[in-house]
């Protein structure tokens, strides 16, 4: 009997040390981290600020966009910051201010007058304005490490009744307990006895935050007695406000495709594109009401459960007094009044997700986890809006049953910066982001790789050399041949080598590709910024491979820069809560490709689009506006491809099926139309022309590429690098003419 006893006083007392040090671990785990877990804040992410000057090219309809997207409110007049009153093209607006790195805008009253797509003028307190920035379009909030998002809030934000509504529901006794409620556990049990299974947990707030922060949502008594251990232990260290205010921001209210909405600030957003302040009475128990089953109850799946679900909210608030029976009354008749235009969290995510790659790429990871970090970006919300109804308009217009998808990258022409992305048709949708991630043939978009190869041998090469477009044969495999042919299924016999890349002449590309070499071609792409595999086939010459709308994007835009190799950027900085830059990777900046080289390329790309397959594009484009650019198409019409530039954008389009069907489109017939309706309202400025050192034009004879005179018959001014320029002559002396064309244009005289 004696042992025995010992034995259980053994026990007893070894149950006792490791409850003790499991009450110390568990101590030591809350206190360590609960702090940081309330306001681990995540990384804003803004867009580029909106610059007001007179001159800027800026039309009411975009300016009265921006601003509500900043989510200024319409007034009649202004009386404090993030207020906007206007009259027509008059727009009286009082910014918010905002510190930028190294510098702040205040928050003041601006008078912005347009006229005819332009601003006019810009004034505060009865005096011109030189220059000034709106605050920027955060576009979204990211954790960099894991992305995630919050919108964190005070308690002291928090509407009253959103509150003591949420208290009333979910734990009325909240300021009373001590972290967990005997009566509600006695309940929950009763409940669970007598269905024969878990059904009711009897969680007060504190518990309810504590197994979001620390537990798994797994129901068994071990986890139940150490959700009450811990929900006691932060009740014993914390305020009660800090824990409820916490709670706000931590409970789960839904799911947004594969991110989760944490928070009422967030749900907020997310359900009536509202701020947690403006939100009514019916909107708040709505939300109160989803925390006991966001799938069941969610507004959007099942809106009359929602509908109920809400209803016995409100009643439960007038019972306990939080609202009065009329209040709830009149709030009970209210529809769920859902915000049904923008209802992904993200206005934006599929730029979100390339910002979240490039920070990862760009900054350590160490960095990434300090506090209240701001990343400026160069998204442009005007161009977002209009890529996308680019899009949609050409989508909807080819009317391909909804089986099209569509994905394109925008750049700013002088910087490399990435301004808008459009992923997939469904724009607002957070899922495959097919401008990164849907890896497809190009076709004949490498095919100017193939012709800047032989440009930057001008010893062998130039606009004008003579390419056979004839019939041939390459030896592959098990005895199998390749045999390419041209889409139009002819041969067109010895043609100019600009005139065979603006025609998109598989023959003669390919025979120019295999007279280079291969491994000339892929060191080619290469130093245009191709990253990932590159077959060294001969099917390369004509657009083999896999390659994402951003890689060629990336290509285009060293071709645009002159050779001048830029990597696609969507950082321009990030800074911490006190304004100081994080240091970044270093960005390699190198020209690549000979400059005169790729000015040739570029006039053969325009001829593309003057002359070529890509000359639809003036049916959007007006006829004085020049632009560069390529179309691509497969085999059997799966991808259709377009990419191009003007004198400050560029743009790569591609428009294809998921199931890699046939879409029975060509470049030129897809791509391009999404592209030119785009360019069209978007590009300010045409491309321009500047001839670099080392380089003269010559008149040449268009059918057999001789030197020829101005006004001779088919005669065109070409660029050549110096020396380079045929042997060769027509004889026919220079006469008058009044042929304008646009080759002339370009140079504004003769050599």
């Amino acid at each position: 009997m004696i042992r025995t006893r010992h034995f259980f006083l053994k026990l007893l007392l070894a149950a006792l040390v490791a409850g003790g040090l499991l009450l110390i671990y568990l101590d030591a785990k809350i206190t360590s981290t609960f702090t940081d877990k309330m306001w681990e804040l995540p990384a804003k992410v803004y867009a580029r600020p909106l610059e007001l000057f007179s001159g800027a090219r800026l039309g009411s309809e975009d300016l009265a966009y921006e601003l509500q997207v900043l989510g200024y409110r319409k007034v009649t007049n202004t009386t404090g910051p993030g207020q906007v009153a206007r009259n027509r093209d008059r727009f009286e607006i009082y910014t918010r201010g905002f510190t930028f790195p190294g510098e702040s805008e205040p928050a003041r009253r601006l008078l912005v007058q347009l006229a005819g797509q332009r601003v006019q003028s810009v004034s505060a307190g009865g005096r011109a304005v030189d220059l000034m920035r709106l605050d920027p379009v955060q576009i979204g909030g990211i954790y960099p490490l894991h992305g995630e998002d919050r919108v964190l809030v005070r308690l002291d934000d928090v509407p009253p009744t959103l509150r003591d509504g949420l208290l009333a529901v979910e734990d009325h006794r909240f300021y009373d307990h001590w972290g967990f409620s005997f009566i509600g556990i006695a309940r929950a049990a009763w409940s669970n006895l007598r269905s024969g299974q878990v059904v009711a947990g009897g969680s007060t707030i504190t518990q309810q935050l504590v197994k979001n922060y620390y537990l798994t949502p797994e129901r068994t008594i071990v986890r139940k007695l150490t959700e009450v251990m811990m929900a006691v232990l932060l009740d014993l260290h914390y305020e009660k406000d800090q824990i409820l205010e916490s709670y706000i921001n931590e409970v789960y209210l839904g799911q947004d495709g594969p991110r989760s909405v944490h928070g009422f600030a967030l749900a907020s957003r997310h359900y009536f594109d509202a701020p947690l302040n403006q939100l009514g009475l019916h909107q708040q128990a709505l939300l109160i009401g989803m925390i006991k089953g966001p799938s069941l109850y969610n507004p959007v799946r099942n809106p009359k459960r929602a509908l109920e679900r809400r209803n016995v909210v409100l009643a439960e608030m007038a019972q306990r007094g939080v609202i009065s029976p009329e209040e709830a009354k009149a709030a009970q008749a209210r529809s769920l009044d859902l915000n049904s235009k923008n209802r992904i969290r993200d206005s934006f995510p599929a730029y979100l997700d390339l910002v979240r790659r490039q920070l990862r790429q760009e900054y350590r990871e160490e960095d990434l986890t300090t506090l209240g970090l701001s990343i400026f970006t160069p998204f442009d919300p005007l161009l977002q809006r209009q890529i996308e109804r680019s899009t949609t308009a050409v989508l909807d217009q080819l009317n391909k049953g909804g089986a099209l998808e569509s994905a394109s990258v925008v750049t700013r022409f002088d910087s490399g910066e990435v301004a808008a992305l459009v992923g997939g048709r469904s724009i607002r949708y957070a899922g495959f982001n097919r401008a990164l991630d849907a890896r497809r043939p190009a076709g004949s978009l490498l095919k100017p790789a193939v012709y800047l190869a032989a440009l930057e041998q001008p010893r062998r090469y130039s606009l004008v050399s003579m390419l056979a477009d004839t019939p041939m044969k390459v030896p592959g495999p098990g005895g199998k041949a390749w045999e390419p042919r041209n889409f139009d299924r002819k041969v067109h016999g010895d043609v100019l080598l600009y005139n065979a890349l603006a025609n998109s002449y598989n023959l003669a590309t390919a025979r120019l590709g295999m007279d280079l070499g291969l491994d000339t071609v892929v060191d080619m792409l290469r130093r245009l910024g191709i990253e990932g595999d590159i077959p060294e086939v001969p099917a390369l010459t004509l657009g083999a491979g896999e390659y994402s709308p951003m890689d060629m994007a990336a290509m285009y835009q060293t071709i645009a820069a002159g050779g001048f190799r830029m990597p696609l950027r969507s950082i321009r900085e990030v800074v911490d809560a006190q304004g100081n830059a994080l240091k970044r990777y270093p960005l390699e900046y190198e020209r690549t490709v000979s400059l005169q080289a790729t000015n040739l390329l570029t006039y053969a790309l325009r001829a593309v689009m003057r002359e070529g397959t890509g000359r639809s594009a003036y049916n959007y484009l007006p006829a004085n506006f020049d632009v560069a650019g390529k179309t691509g198409t497969t085999n059997d019409g799966r991808d259709s491809w377009f990419a191009g530039f003007a004198g400050d954008l560029l743009a790569v389009t591609w428009i294809g099926r998921d199931d890699n069907g046939s879409t029975g489109l060509t470049g030129g017939s897809g791509a391009l139309k999404v592209w030119a309706h785009f360019m069209a309202a978007a590009s300010e400025r045409p491309l321009g022309y500047r001839m670099p050192d080392g380089m003269q034009t010559f008149w040449i004879d268009d059918e057999n590429g001789f030197l020829t005179g101005k006004g001779c018959p088919g005669s065109r001014l070409v660029p050549f690098i110096s020396g380079s320029e045929p042997r060769q002559s027509t004889n026919c002396a220079p006469r008058a003419s009044g042929l304008k064309d646009w080759f002339q244009s370009l140079f504004g005289g003769d050599n």
